[in-house]
């Protein structure tokens, strides 16, 4: 009897972790998502080779000048568009400037 019981919770804990470990699978990102931002980086450094982009640390820098106290929190870059929108935070609020890669020119910002 004991045995039994034993098998029987030893099932119940190992079916238990199955599903949790399943649930997690479905929450994660795809991996041809979560290879993302390496492929963005690729795109943004090709861009900038082939004379499409200028390079992302004059960009950086001359949004930077326009933010002041801004804390800068990241960027993405847009191949389609060939765009860099960069993500700073200013007094609790989050704000995107979009900047085109070929000149360097703010094209907008969103808060």
């Amino acid at each position: 009897m004991t045995y039994d019981r034993s098998m029987t919770m030893l099932s119940r804990l190992f079916l238990s972790s199955l599903l949790s470990l399943s649930a997690y699978g479905t929450m994660t990102l795809p991996d041809a998502l979560a290879r993302g931002p390496r492929d963005e980086q690729d795109a943004a450094r090709r861009a900038m080779l082939e004379g499409r982009a200028m390079p992302f640390s004059t960009i950086k820098r001359r949004v930077e000048g326009e933010m002041g106290d801004a804390t800068y929190l990241g960027s993405e870059f847009h191949q389609n568009s060939n765009r860099y929108r960069l993500k700073y935070v200013r007094d609790g609020r989050v704000v995107w400037v979009d900047v085109d890669g070929r000149t360097g020119e703010v094209m907008g910002r969103a808060h």
